[in-house]
């Protein structure tokens, strides 16, 4: 292996860049990158906290090679270790990596390497890095700096917990004046203090990135059957692109795995019940492009360095939105757009509950369970994706929609009976002693007769049913809007429904709410209709105009008005009557009544005085 030429001493930006020019092809930082990398070459311990994609393994391994001594990382998975071990060799970066893998030959080579100050990065699983013997060798090995990748592992409030990343807090004392950083893609408030207080960080440096990911199109929907045809939908838009599909079972991926591959496309099991070869070759082969599609638990993944990812699915509801926002992210990685689609249905919650109250320690079930009933309520919500998303990590939202998920682009009409429904909710909320969380809720307005509804006795109440005509997710989400606009409140770990007093008046008929519910293909994994072809833009500027106005005369967001796709279609089809307006996508017999006079008149003007023809097919 040749010696690297490093830029050791007192490190400006300029050689940092002149580093990652030279062995990563970059010539220049990202956002946050600098302020990274000079707290390592500075010493001073430091979390970072930057979206999947962002360059967080850059912020340590670039300066790592401009200081003197073995920096050591710390991976949890070998999977991971090998793809960032191997994508550093192919840069030429003297790196290595020590696992149950590693054979003895293997081991002694490494040590030499590090014995001579050939090697610059050291990849270690906490398990081997905290044995005596390892931790003995280090302190004789010229330690420049440690870098905890995966951070949110030493967090039991993350999404992810690994008891034995607790025991890294010892390096604090092995190792007095080696700087410590760590590295997530998902951490919020909380877990970014669980962090600083388990690794034992010393007055770090924080930064946080912005958590959005504008070129990633988030879609939830309802799960038909076991989803199979809705996947197989997506796979065949994609087809030739690499995607990955998260189950959450091993018998999920190995059944969703075959059926998959008997409608013809390319994929491959991952789990961790696999044998190590199998899963490893399995894995190569996504990497290579081999295949197309890997379906996997939440074990496939983590750090995998695979940009050209198009799309991700969830074929049932993660555990977590922090778990949810980094499987997600690995779409896109490059920066083009990509879809992220997740597939779900009620009884996903059951069974992740199940799961997780099998948990040794009552801490691990407490988090768990606030963390699941955090993505239920994500998936009922009518909240922007994007918008959600940001502010879970504890982050503010300035737009007004994102224009890439299913809420701002999909076809959502105002709710006409908006007050009854939203008395009836209220109403139900009340008779059941405002004891019950908003699926309990949903299920008794629903008339559901659940075991638990009969034994309470709750089928008997003059609320039961009062929703039957309509189906759960419905009820579900407007039961997520109606705390959205302060009718109800959730209280206490089990997010209890309370109704406010907003809600009070609500019940009395002084006030109105404005709720929306979808319609339409929104449900369906179709290729969404937002292409540019054939539209003109410029009627697409002036039916924004006339939309944005209309929704501020009723105080509603503009896609409750009509959604992007449905603007454009206008402006291609350029309709002249309500009878061809009615066919423009989105357009319900509700909005063609409300709206669809003034609509024409703007298409009319314009067609007029641009010489456009109009009821183009």
């Amino acid at each position: 292996m040749t010696l690297l030429t490093t830029c050791d001493g007192p490190s400006t930006e300029e050689e940092l860049l002149d580093v990652i020019g030279r062995y990563w092809g970059y010539d220049e930082l990202r956002s946050l990158q600098e302020e990274a990398m000079l707290s390592v070459l500075g010493n001073r311990d430091s979390l970072v906290v930057f979206p999947t994609g962002g360059g967080k393994s850059l912020c340590f391994q670039a300066p790592a090679l401009c200081r003197d001594g073995l920096a050591v990382v710390v991976s949890p998975l070998i999977s991971l270790m090998k793809d960032q071990v191997d994508g550093l060799i192919a840069c030429g970066v003297p790196a290595a990596c020590l696992n149950s893998a590693t054979t003895v030959d293997e081991r002694l080579r490494v040590q030499a390497e590090i014995q001579s100050g050939k090697l610059k990065l050291l990849y270690l699983a906490p398990e081997r890095l905290l044995t005596g013997q390892t931790l003995e060798f280090l302190e004789t090995s010229n330690v420049s700096l440690f870098a905890i990748d995966e951070a949110h592992c030493v967090s039991q409030w993350g999404h992810d917990f690994r008891p034995e990343y607790r025991g890294l807090a010892v390096l604090r004392d092995r190792f007095p004046g080696v700087g410590v950083h760590a590295y997530t893609a998902t951490a919020t408030e909380q877990v970014r203090a669980d962090i600083i207080a388990q690794l034992r960080l010393d007055n770090p440096t924080v930064l946080v990135s912005g958590f959005d990911r504008p070129n990633l199109m988030y879609r939830v929907v309802a799960r038909r059957g076991n989803g199979l045809g809705q996947m197989a939908s997506v796979l065949e838009q994609h087809k030739g692109e690499s995607g990955i599909i998260y189950c959450i079972s091993r018998k999920d991926v190995e059944s969703k795995s075959t059926e998959l591959n008997e409608l013809g496309f390319k994929t491959r099991p991952y789990h961790a019940g696999m044998e190590e070869a199998i899963r490893r070759e399995n894995q190569e082969a996504f990497l290579r492009e081999e295949i197309d599609v890997i379906v996997a638990t939440v074990a496939f993944g983590m750090g995998i360095d695979k940009s050209n990812v198009r799309y991700v699915i969830h074929a049932s509801m993660p555990k977590s939105l922090e778990g949810y926002q980094q499987e997600s992210g690995r779409a896109g990685r490059d920066g083009l757009e990509a879809e992220c689609w997740l597939f779900y249905r009620g009884s996903d919650f059951g069974r992740w509950q199940r799961l997780i109250e099998q948990s040794e320690s009552r801490d691990a079930r407490d988090a768990g369970l606030k963390s699941l009933r955090g993505v239920d309520a994500f998936c009922e919500s009518m909240t922007c994706r994007h918008k959600s998303l940001v502010e879970f990590f504890g982050q503010s939202w300035q737009k007004s929609s994102c224009g890439a998920c299913d809420i701002c682009l999909g076809q959502q009409e105002l709710v006409p009976d908006a007050l009854i429904i939203g008395q009836k909710t209220l109403s139900c909320v009340l008779r059941v002693g405002q004891r019950f969380g908003g699926g309990y809720v949903s299920m008794v307005l629903l008339g559901s007769r659940d075991r638990r509804i009969l034994d309470y006795g709750h089928d008997q109440l003059s609320t039961h049913g009062l929703l039957a005509a309509e189906n759960l997710r419905s009820i579900r989400g407007w039961i997520e809007q109606l705390v959205q606009l302060g009718f109800l409140r959730k209280e206490g770990e089990y997010n209890v429904l309370h109704v406010t007093q907003s809600g009070q008046a609500l019940l009395r008929g002084e006030v109105t709410p404005q709720l929306v519910r979808s319609i339409g293909t929104a449900s369906d994994p179709t290729t969404p209709a937002d292409t540019w072809e054939g539209v003109d833009r410029q009627l697409f500027g002036l039916l924004r105009q006339l939309r944005g106005q209309k929704a501020i005369q009723r105080e509603v967001p503009a896609y409750a008005i009509f959604n992007d796709a449905s603007l454009r279609d206008m402006a291609r089809r350029r309709p002249s009557t309500l009878a061809a307006f009615q066919g423009v996508h989105g357009v319900g017999s509700r909005k063609l009544d409300e709206f669809g006079n003034e609509f024409l008149s703007l298409i009319h003007s314009h067609c007029l005085s641009a010489g456009l023809t109009m009821d183009v097919e």
